[in-house]
């Protein structure tokens, strides 16, 4: 029990480095590493989420490459994005403008957010880290999404099919704590914060993911 316990321990401070590395100063390899990690589905895992955005204000937290960022900048929907990198925004902005778009991103955190209250129809989020189960982030959610307004949030995806590179890659999901188990109790930091919630999992044939709608209510 004590090895298992040091190789985790050993395991979360190497995937910190690499996280780190790979947001912070190796944010340019950023859309090769999710590529090669989930077999090119990382752009359709996102997409997946679009279906739920209905709002014309959206802030996105964690606005990374800044894919979402030029999607809706085509549908005309007017997008506000936050990180807590400053290389990923610099990157973010480059890949915006090549697109023909300014960009409209901030260098912040989620637990203190750079707007007044009651501003956005809806808040996006895909493939956060913890921070968006945070106490603080979901305060801040709360308090600048207008009554009525939404926090939309895919936070795992599971890859499901049955070849050797899937099984591989699967495996290492697991191993990274990339696709935890899912739980009900994971919408139990949103329903404390004063959201109504839900969660719907999506399937596919060799993939599923799971999307967490989370309502602020009119009154």
């Amino acid at each position: 029990m004590k090895n298992r316990s040091d190789t985790n321990l050993i395991l979360t401070r190497i995937l910190r480095v690499f996280f780190y590395l790979l947001y912070q100063p190796m944010s340019w390899s950023y859309d090769l590493v999710s590529w090669v990690v989930s077999r090119g589905r990382w752009k359709i895992w996102i997409n997946e989420i679009l279906p739920y955005i209905s709002g014309s204000s959206v802030l996105e937290f964690g606005h990374g490459p800044g894919h979402l960022q030029v999607t809706l900048l085509s549908k005309d929907i007017k997008i506000i994005g936050i990180d807590s990198s400053r290389q990923m925004g610099q990157h973010a902005k480059k890949q915006i403008r090549n697109h023909g778009y300014t960009p409209r991103l901030t260098h912040s955190y989620a637990q203190s957010l750079p707007f007044p209250k009651h501003v956005f129809d809806q808040i996006i989020s895909t493939f956060p880290t913890a921070y968006i189960y945070d106490s603080e982030t979901l305060k801040e959610a709360y308090r600048v999404l207008k009554p009525g307004g939404n926090l939309i949030v895919l936070p795992a995806a599971w890859i499901k099919g049955k070849n050797l590179v899937d099984r591989v890659l699967a495996s290492l999901f697991e191993v990274t704590c990339q696709s935890p188990s899912w739980d009900r109790s994971w919408l139990h930091p949103f329903i404390e914060a004063g959201f109504q919630t839900n969660a719907e999992t999506l399937t596919r044939e060799t993939w599923s993911l799971v999307i967490i709608t989370a309502h602020k209510s009119i009154n």
